[in-house]
């Protein structure tokens, strides 16, 4: 039986390294991010908000577009699942959430994610999404520096 989840990769921004949560599966404990099954009435990304609220208590913004697909296989149940997994932009992490307790969860570098899954196709989704973030923060950064040196004024009422 084939059939569709959706994840969030939940991810925030520290100077100019991308940082993601991972957590864990509940029973073979191996680390992952965030999916579900699709919730009727909800959009794909909505869908990886609210999965990212339940399993790790997450609230931010999910993108529109994912960064991809991978497989996940549910032996017990013999399913394949095709996850699009979603950048989701975490804004806050609140103190309580439905599945609180039942898995573990680390912030690290988008890199050390990648080398920590399981899946290497969630592996690759995620070095691919961290090389074209990384690119985005840079360019920013680089944007605001040069408008700063354009316009000494305003790099000084910065200050």
């Amino acid at each position: 039986m084939n059939t569709k989840q959706f994840a969030a990769l939940p991810f925030r921004i520290r100077g100019k390294e991308i940082r993601v949560l991972l957590i864990t599966t509940r029973k073979k404990r191996r680390w992952s991010v965030p999916k579900g099954w699709p919730i009727a009435g909800c959009e794909p990304p909505r869908t990886a908000e609210i999965e990212a609220y339940e399993e790790a208590g997450l609230i931010g913004r999910a993108k529109p577009k994912s960064v991809g697909r991978y497989i996940h296989h549910k032996r017990k149940r013999k399913i394949i699942c095709e996850v699009e997994l979603f950048p989701f932009e975490v804004s806050k992490r609140e103190k309580q959430w439905p599945e609180k307790g039942q898995r573990d969860a680390i912030w690290i570098s988008a890199r050390r994610a990648a080398r920590m899954v399981h899946k290497p196709q969630l592996r690759r989704l995620i070095q691919q999404f961290n090389r074209s973030k990384r690119r985005e923060v840079i360019s920013a950064n680089k944007a605001a520096h040069t408008s700063e040196a354009d316009n000494p004024t305003a790099a000084s009422i910065k200050a």
